[in-house]
């Protein structure tokens, strides 16, 4: 029973070691998006403390696309380490 344990755990830890794509692109992948919501986030922020209703607007517009050119920025990173063969997902 003891062996059945075992190669349980090591299988489960194996698996585990197979699905972790922390490779330099992925980081800098998480990195990009991470960076592009918290600049969307304080645009949002600078939107909710204005008076004016065409500032406002445009700040989320702003806000949205920079959003989306994270995103973007991101899927391309992650499509570049794809094609060199440098990510295994």
């Amino acid at each position: 029973m003891k062996l059945t344990t075992v190669f349980a755990v090591a299988a489960g830890l194996g698996a585990l070691a197979a699905c972790n794509n922390n490779t330099p692109q992925e980081q800098a992948a998480d990195n990009i998006e991470a960076n592009a919501e918290a600049t969307a986030d304080n645009l949002e922020e600078a939107a909710d403390n204005t008076s004016n209703e065409a500032t406002e607007d445009a700040l989320e517009n702003k806000a949205d696309a920079t959003r989306e050119a994270g995103e973007e920025a991101a899927d391309a990173t992650r499509t570049g380490a794809d094609a060199d063969g440098n990510s295994s997902n």
